[in-house]
Formats: structure tokens, sequence, C-alpha cells
């Protein structure tokens, strides 16, 4: 399940947007946005304030679904994922 490619994709049709139009502003062509959205191709971090600007979108929420997918796709077919996970929010918490 790709979050940050199908909000990225609720929000340019919301406002009536075309592939090419958000392209545009990404510097990239329409089939690399496509593949964002449909979650085989990752945004680059860096491009993730530009887009939240111009779909008016969270800039948090935007950030925040993206490391999840990245987080998802690291993780992916590991069998101790879970356990991993629970480490990792441990010593998260134990930091602050």
């Amino acid at each position: 399940m790709n979050e940050f490619g199908t909000k990225i994709r609720e929000l340019r049709e919301k406002q009536n947007l075309f592939l090419r139009q958000v392209a545009s502003v990404l510097e990239m062509d329409t089939a690399q946005l496509s593949k964002i959205e449909k979650g085989t191709r990752q945004l680059k971090r860096e491009q993730i304030p530009l887009l939240s600007k111009f779909l008016h979108a969270d800039r948090e929420e935007l950030l925040t679904l993206w490391l999840a997918d990245q987080v998802l796709e690291l993780l992916n077919g590991e069998p101790l994922a879970d356990q991993a996970l629970n480490s990792v929010a441990k010593k998260r918490r134990s930091q602050k």
C-alpha cells in the first residue's frame, strides 16, 4: 500500500490538476509522477516541500507518509519486521 502516492493523487484530483501540471513543478515528466502515484517510484525527499506548497498540503503529513512508505519498503518481506519496529520505537521513546 502506497499511502504517499495515493495522497498525492487525491490532492491533485481534488484540485482538478493534470499530471503534467504537477510534474512540471517537480521538473519531471508525467510518466515519473504517475509511477510515484502508483508507488513504483519514490519522490526525492527534498521535493516534498515544493509539492506540499503547490498542492496546498500539510508538509509534515506528506513527509510522514513518504517516510512510512520508505520504512515499509525496507521491511517488506522481513520476518522480523514487527520486532525491529518495536525495538526502534522503544529506542526512540528513550531518546526523548
